[in-house]
């Protein structure tokens, strides 16, 4: 035993050692997309994150960061806290297989050569297929919480065995104490731990009890109320007792504020304290461990309260400003982001109950004075109760989610009359519960597990986000006749598919494995069975019917279920037995388990690292990084940047608060400007940007004042816009309008709006060159495009009358067309932002703005950092491709831009660049490459021009030819991208016959009309 244990622990380490090893070597080495920029900044200046936090991976983020020699490091340094939290998991994953294999191979104790090499092997490959997984490999490289939330989970687990091997000692329950601390710590982390909680339960039942069915069912009772009792009493509860007590404390007997929770925090700890030390001394053994496990948990769950601390200094990121009970009890139950029914609820076009239409939900507090008052109440629809259903699934009323729903499920409905606004019936058509259904097993699990699932354990066709069509994201295996029946014939698949790091093919190999452990398990130790199928069943499955997602999530979400995938790895580790028993017939065990762990290797764990490295190797990327450097150096000193959206904004926060780059600048998110607690903290000062001069005060935006702001016509002409602010904040009946009941609103008495122009002064702060001077507009008069605005737009609004040019406005171009307020033509684009300038420009339709190609030529060309782009080991999956889209537009606009100014020469360098930096090979041809050829035309570089016609007319003929080899029900889920590659070569067919190259017009014309009369017929 001592030598098994002994050679048990070495492999441990070595495979800890391999993993860290390969993730150290891929890990990012600065901010990637998403969420990571934020993580990284609020670990690095210790603030505070978006709802609901995660303080625990921020302190242990803050360590790691200690480490790194400058600013430019921070991020690596985090991103390997990441890359050895998942060295450590599969540590503990490979212990978990070998205990399992261990009772299955050595239940008798006795250990020899053979025997320990089925069990060593057994965990070698388990652990190494997990290792080289799609979706742990993905978070074991960035500066996510997914790395160190499977840390958690897989020590947790590994702990409850521990226990199990000692349960009968006297101490033995120390273990379930670390288990529930370590529970606790890990809510400050991600919730996703608590779905081992069950597992946990029946290991411990298992132990214990004599198992029968009552038995069986009431641990599965109790494992679902201790999870439902962590997540929905004692997180929440802890806080809503607070308030409570502080309400009371302050409201009722005017004591200052924190009083309450003060006198709740004290007897919190004193009946806790008492209780251990009653049981104790009663000897009551089950309820001492009750309330040691509780206070464990207690304890882990305290990290939370650097989230207030840091809230109450006021750090430049302050996600709702937790530093109340109030505030952070919201900012725990993730408020902001909306509800979603689980149980029972509403349909997408479920009728509002218009007797009855809104109720009044639970007041929200804010200080005022030195009370707490309520500045509004979280009101809720109700709904036609003959349009509600049971575990509704497809919920969400968006126009494009609605579409999605009819589209998954072939949708009918069945008619119902129901009640309208105006009192009159109409029928519309409810989803029945078949297709509720349908679209929970056809999307919910099919689409978004299933599908990812399979990416892990039989292959990837490629890293382009699907919604359902034949040809982006599914799961392939690599054996022809089960994809050419599924996703049509593989063989004729376009290089730009062919070819993407992200095509991955395992053979369904992975997967096999697994279900030969998954069944060898079952048939030689049931209880260990179920124990792990239940793990992999609330990672997996339970998860998507709590997460109810609706349909076109804006990114892929395999990440969710990677605890879901260690289960099933573990079974993969535990087919290697199965084929060791196999061998076993013809062969000695020793000779059996040696060839066994060996083929397995090979086959599985080997494949997966050779498939997988090139899509997951991160290690030249720096385009997070250098795209945020682009977007704040594209604004003049002291600008404000509205932006939109995750990753026009996160990383740009990292390149200010982590690197320093281009602290001056105040980037405003649009999206969070419809927030009060945002709105304060733009009006402060952060680093070297002055505070954002808005001029309504705190209580004419706080949350429930002016969050919807309807638009009259009151005037025929243009209104100036600072009037109009001062109008809507006047706080005056008379300035209200009732827009029906008891309620008025304030309102924006005009669509025509205008701000007046100082010329002196944009001359003089450089807003406007002289050379344009003539050009300067005395008013910008423009025409709201809105019936009403939000919060956030008020506040844009707002800024524009208030800052009277003293400051630079940008929108950057990825904010949508609806928050621009139809200021296009005012805009100026200088970089990968729109600047508003006192100009007009006519600009041609479908583009926005007019160009400065002094400012932009220098940008784009000397200033701007592309992260290693155009470096073949750069892995440049489709987020950034998406980006790089952009840019593409941007240098394409920049060169005809030239080419009107006269400077050729000029347009060529930029055209020449733009190619030099996004080749066909690693970014392939695009519509937004036709200007590129149009400026090479127009400059006499035929032969370049011709180059990319030919390129892309290659690339679109290889894509149709796939689409039309499709049957029809194949060819439907691709009929708008077959469409959009028949309209492309007709462009590119435009292009070459206006700029006369008649051997090319023929040759594009024959590839179009052999496409196109295929559509004519009806395939499309």
């Amino acid at each position: 035993m001592k030598q098994f244990k002994l050679i048990n622990n070495i492999f441990g380490w070595l495979v800890f050692i391999i993993a860290s090893i390969v993730y150290i070597l891929t890990i990012e080495p600065t901010a990637s997309f998403w969420d990571c920029g934020e993580f990284i900044t609020t670990a690095f200046r210790l603030e505070v994150g978006h709802p609901p936090g995660a303080p625990t991976f921020m302190i242990l983020a803050k360590v790691f960061s200690l480490f790194a020699s400058d600013t430019a490091h921070v991020a690596s340094t985090i991103n390997v806290l990441s890359a050895l939290a998942s060295g450590f998991t599969i540590l503990f994953l490979f212990w978990t297989i070998t205990h399992f294999s261990r009772k299955i191979v050595a239940s008798d104790g006795e250990f020899n050569t053979g025997r320990i090499i089925a069990i060593i092997g057994s965990g070698l490959v388990g652990a190494l297929a997990f290792t080289f997984s799609d979706s742990f490999w993905f978070s074991a490289v960035e500066a996510e919480v997914y790395a160190s939330s499977s840390l958690f989970t897989a020590l947790v687990f590994w702990a409850i065995l521990k226990w199990e091997d000692v349960a009968d000692e006297p101490h033995a329950n120390r273990w379930i104490i670390l288990i529930a601390y370590l529970i606790g710590l890990s809510i400050g982390v991600h919730l996703l731990n608590l779905l081992a909680i069950p597992a946990i339960v029946f290991v411990y039942y298992f132990k214990k009890y004599k198992v029968d069915r009552k038995g069986v069912l009431l641990s599965l009772l109790l494992s679902v109320v201790i999870l439902g009792g962590i997540m929905y009493v004692i997180i929440p509860w802890i806080v809503i007792i607070a308030s409570k007590f502080e309400l009371f404390f302050v409201n009722v007997i005017g004591m200052p504020f924190n009083t309450g929770n003060l006198v709740y925090i004290v007897l919190l700890l004193a009946s806790v304290i008492y209780g251990i030390y009653y049981s104790y001394k009663k000897k009551k053994v089950l309820l001492n461990t009750i309330l040691l496990a509780f206070t464990a948990i207690l304890i882990g769950y305290s990290s939370f309260t650097i989230v207030v601390i840091r809230s109450l200094a006021e750090p430049p990121m302050d996600q709702n400003d937790p530093e109340t009970v109030f505030s952070l009890l919201s900012y725990l139950n993730r408020e902001q982001y909306g509800d979603r029914p689980l149980i029972y609820g509403q349909y997408f076009n479920s009728p509002i109950d218009y007797s009855n239409p809104t109720s009044e939900g639970k007041p929200i507090y804010i200080k005022k004075g030195d009370k707490y008052v309520v500045s509004d109440y979280k009101e809720t629809y109700n709904y036609n109760p003959k349009f509600e259903t049971i575990f509704p699934r497809m919920y969400s009323s968006q126009a494009n989610h609605i579409k999605e729903y009819k589209k998954w499920t072939n949708f009918k409905g069945h008619p119902i009359k129901a009640r309208t606004r105006n009192g009159e019936n109409e029928t519309v058509y409810k989803p029945t519960f078949g297709e509720n259904l349908t679209f929970f097993f056809k999307y919910q699990i099919g689409h978004m597990y299933l599908r990812y699932f399979m990416w892990n354990f039989s292959g990837r066709q490629n890293d382009i986000q699907g919604h359902g069509e034949v040809t982006k994201g599914n799961w392939i295996s690599g054996i022809p006749f089960i994809d050419d029946t599924r996703l049509g014939p593989q063989e004729n698949l376009p290089d730009s598919l062919a070819n993407n790091k992200a095509h991955n093919k395992y053979y369904m190999l992975p997967f096999l494995l697994g279900l030969i452990g998954l069944f060898y398990f079952y048939y030689r130790s049931q209880k260990d069975f179920w124990v792990v199928m239940l793990l992999f069943l609330f990672t997996g499955l339970a998860i998507v019917v709590y997460l109810n997602q609706y349909p076109l999530q804006p990114r892929e979400r395999d990440y969710a279920y990677t605890g879901s995938f260690y289960a099933f790895a573990i079974f993969i580790g535990l087919g290697v037995l199965a084929i060791t028993d196999l061998f076993k017939k013809v062969a000695p065990l020793t000779v059996s388990a040696g060839l066994a762990t060996i083929l397995s290797l090979i086959f599985v764990p080997s494949i997966m690292a050779s498939e997988n490295w090139d899509d997951h190797d991160r290690s030249y990327r720096y385009t997070a990084r250098d795209f945020a450097w682009n977007y704040l150096n594209s604004c003049a000193p002291n600008a404000i940047l509205f932006t939109n959206g995750d990753n026009d904004t996160f990383p740009l926060w990292y390149a200010q608060e982590v690197e320093g780059i281009r602290t001056d600048v105040r980037v405003c998110n649009l999206s969070y400007l419809s927030t009060d607690w945002y709105i304060d903290q733009m009006k402060r000062k952060a680093y070297d940007s002055d505070p954002v001069p808005f001029s309504l005060t705190h209580d004419e935006y706080v949350q429930g004042t002016r969050d919807y702001v309807p638009v009259y016509e009151r005037f025929n002409d243009y209104q100036n816009l600072r009037q109009i602010i001062d109008f809507v904040a006047s706080n005056s009946q008379k300035t209200r309008v009732n827009p029906g009941g008891n309620d008025y609103m304030d309102y924006i008495p005009s669509k025509k709006l205008r701000i007046p122009v100082n010329k002196k002064k944009v001359l003089a702060n450089g807003t406007v060159a002289d050379k344009d001077s003539a050009k300067i507009v005395n008013n910008i008069d423009w025409n709201i495009n809105k019936s009403y605005v939000m919060k956030n737009d008020l506040m844009v609004l707002d800024l524009l009358a208030t800052n009277d040019w003293n400051r630079p406005i940008y929108f950057a171009i990825t904010v949508g067309r609806e928050s621009y307020l139809n200021l296009e033509d005012y805009f100026q684009i200088e970089g990968l932002a729109y600047r508003v300038v006192p100009i007009k420009h006519n600009v041609e339709a479908g583009r926005i703005g007019s160009i400065n190609s002094d400012i932009m030529y220098d940008n784009m060309m000397n200033k701007f950092h592309w992260g290693g782009i155009n470096d073949p080991r750069v892995y440049l999956d489709e987020n950034n491709m998406r980006m790089l889209m952009n840019f593409r537009s941007n240098f394409g606009r920049l060169a005809k831009q030239l080419v009107l100014e006269g400077k050729n020469a000029k347009a060529v360098k930029v055209a020449d660049h733009c190619i030099e930096l996004m080749p066909d090979s690693l970014v392939p041809y695009n519509y937004f490459n036709i200007p590129i050829a149009e400026i090479y035309y127009q400059t006499n570089e035929t032969d370049k021009a011709n180059a990319i016609v030919k390129t892309m007319s290659e690339n679109t003929v290889q894509e149709l030819g796939f689409y039309y080899s499709l049957d029809k029900n194949e060819f439907n889920t691709v009929s708008s991208d077959a469409q959009r590659s028949l309209a492309l070569l007709q462009e590119l067919i435009r292009v070459v016959q206006k700029y006369n190259q008649p051997e090319l017009q023929k040759e594009l014309e024959d590839n179009f009309y052999q496409f196109y009369d295929s559509y004519k017929r009806g395939r499309g």
